[in-house]
């Protein structure tokens, strides 16, 4: 059977698909509808083995309220290109700076889970002028993550065994697409709440992240995101990003972390405290590591909160 085309994951709905070249290579985007030519830039930034469908709910949820949502599928995901090289920090910031001018706005609220909670506490530190406020879904400043692998031995047990498993070459991608990209459902089952794996939903989630992941090169893309943050840290140019990375963010930082999250721990969300002390902490009671899907109107809330204009 052939692999599936980049295009699959343009689904039918109320979905506006766009194609926007920022960075040097063309991203696929998704809002819903059209916004209004004041409305805030909300950009929503998925993660590891996932791609913009992901942020379904919020995406509607937050065009309901006025705001200009957009979901991306990141370099090397979906029907966004899938260059060669590029999945370093600054690369990653680069691209969504570049997106948020390209679509024509000087700031933007970001929101990211996992890998694209770390290309969001980049950006914000990295061009700190484009962006208002992040949210992260169990994502810690990757220097909280560093520092939590190094010290804290339930951290380093939970991530460090599939971390470090996606450094050897092509073994990792035949793990990910082999048997209909069956890795894929194991990772999600084994981070989720068990109250979501038996959702209705659950079911069509899997069955399109398995898709997704099979769609030629994504796979590779996928695990160089994990092998530049491993493999910088004994190299300068990861000693620079960490160094650069090192500075305090008062914007407003909105963290939400699944109570039952297995690979993110809650003391290494918190530990990001220092690096951003606005920083505002909620747990998602009875969720795991995918609290944006196994809470949506949770979530949803929270981030409208966030967005929502301060009065004096």
């Amino acid at each position: 059977m052939a692999p599936p085309d980049p295009s699959t994951v343009r689904f039918d709905g109320p979905w506006i698909h766009r194609d926007i070249h920022a960075n040097g290579i063309r991203f696929h985007t998704v809002e819903v509808g059209a916004s209004a030519p004041d409305a805030p830039l909300v950009v929503l930034l998925h993660g590891f083995a996932d791609f913009w469908w992901s942020w379904r709910h919020q995406l509607t949820a937050l065009s309901e309220q006025g705001y200009r949502a957009v979901a991306v599928d990141l370099r090397g995901y979906g029907d966004s290109d899938k260059p060669p090289r590029g999945y370093d920090g600054w690369t990653l910031a680069g691209d969504i700076a570049g997106l948020i001018r390209a679509m024509g706005y000087g700031e933007a609220t970001l929101v990211g889970h996992a890998d694209g909670g770390l290309v969001c506490w980049a950006t914000a530190v990295l061009h700190a002028r484009l962006v208002r406020s992040i949210a992260l879904v169990s994502s810690p400043h990757p220097l909280a993550l560093k520092q939590a692998v190094l010290h804290d031995r339930y951290q380093r047990k939970a991530l460090l065994p599939s971390f470090v498993s996606c450094q050897v070459p092509w073994r990792p991608e035949r793990r990910l697409t082999r048997d209909g990209g069956s890795e894929v459902e194991r990772l999600i089952r084994e981070r989720s709440g068990p109250g979501w794996t038996e959702n209705p939903e659950f079911d069509v989630v899997v069955s399109r992240m398995r898709s997704a992941i099979q769609i030629p090169g994504t796979a590779h893309c996928t695990l160089e995101y994990q092998r530049w943050a491993f493999r910088s840290q004994f190299r300068p140019d990861g000693s620079r990003f960490m160094a650069s990375m090192d500075q305090t963010l008062r914007i407003p930082v909105l963290h939400l972390h699944g109570e039952l999250d297995p690979y993110v721990l809650a003391d290494t969300v918190r530990r990001s405290h220092r690096f951003a002390p606005t920083q505002q902490l909620q747990t998602v009671t009875g969720v795991g590591h995918y609290a944006h899907w196994e809470a949506p109107d949770r979530v949803n809330a929270a981030l409208l909160d966030l967005v929502a204009p301060r009065t004096a």
